[in-house]
């Protein structure tokens, strides 16, 4: 290498001494999965709410090489994902910010998941808006329940675009009750508008913010999922739209890594499904 090209290959460097970050929410089976795909070589930062689950999670990736932080993490307390964003942007370039946290109708009420999934959502969005720079990219892990939501132009509106701190007083969210599996569904709508409706101002900091929406995959969450009154039939609408099996949380980490990746900087403000085909065949072939 010639002294003029190693020089402008060196300018081409960023200045900044630290390296990439990556943040990831949930500890779960795609969190992991995540970490795992997109941890190599840069500092990882992985933030649950449950201190067992991280623990484990947090010791089997440093046993595997992984430089992570684990950080104790309730995605429904803003000042606490306001905190994970400061620690996370103090330590290098924000790279990528991928939240998976969140529960099902199994293992929550409606309220938890009004709290978690759709306000929680929105306190990452928000806190991270804050910190990102060009080339962050933010990938929100929703659901295909979201697009099984039928909700009036007027209340996506709302739940789009409504100050964090008036969500849950919302007349669309109030009315949803106890029912969770109506909770589920809304709030994962809620993910996919609110994501459009950020990323304006991700895009003036030269940044990305997607969803995706896994279908059914192979993750302690679907387990529950499989063995609750609803299962049965779940697992039917996955032969009967030809899938025929579940995804893999590698699956889901493939998509996120393409999202997070350099050659997705004209993607924003958009839903990736990644079903096996099961909403195309709700909307199509399903017999209403």
């Amino acid at each position: 290498m010639t002294a003029d090209i190693k020089e402008a290959a060196m300018a081409d460097r960023p200045t900044d001494e630290h390296g990439d970050v990556v943040v990831v929410t949930g500890a779960g089976g795609m969190g992991t999965a995540i970490a795992r795909r997109l941890g190599s070589g840069r500092t990882l930062f992985l933030a649950e709410a449950s201190r067992a689950q991280l623990d484990l999670a947090v010791a089997a990736l440093t046993s595997e090489g992984y430089a992570v932080h684990g950080v104790l993490t309730d995605v429904s307390d803003r000042a606490s994902v306001e905190k994970l964003a400061e620690e996370a942007a103090g330590e290098g370039r924000l790279s990528a910010v991928v939240h998976t946290a969140g529960v099902s109708p199994a293992t929550a009420s409606a309220r938890t998941i009004l709290e978690v999934n759709l306000l929680g959502t929105v306190h990452v969005i928000d806190a991270f808006e804050k910190v990102a720079t060009r080339g962050t990219s933010l990938v929100v892990i929703s659901s295909m329940a979201g697009h099984y939501a039928s909700l009036s132009r007027e209340v996506e509106a709302a739940l789009a675009t409504a100050p964090a701190e008036d969500l849950l007083g919302l007349a669309a969210v109030a009315a949803v009750g106890d029912d969770a599996g109506t909770a589920y569904m809304v709030s994962k709508r809620a993910n996919h508008v609110r994501v459009e409706a950020a990323a304006l101002a991700w895009n003036q900091r030269g940044a990305t913010v997607n969803t995706v929406s896994p279908g059914v995959i192979s993750t302690a969450m679907s387990q529950a999922e499989a063995e609750s009154p609803s299962g049965e039939h779940m697992l039917r609408m996955l032969d009967d739209c030809g899938a025929g099996r579940t995804g893999t949380p590698g699956e889901i980490a493939e998509a996120v890594a393409y999202l997070t990746g350099p050659q997705a900087r004209f993607i924003t403000g958009t839903d990736l499904l990644v079903d096996g085909g099961q909403a195309a065949w709700v909307r199509r072939h399903m017999r209403h």
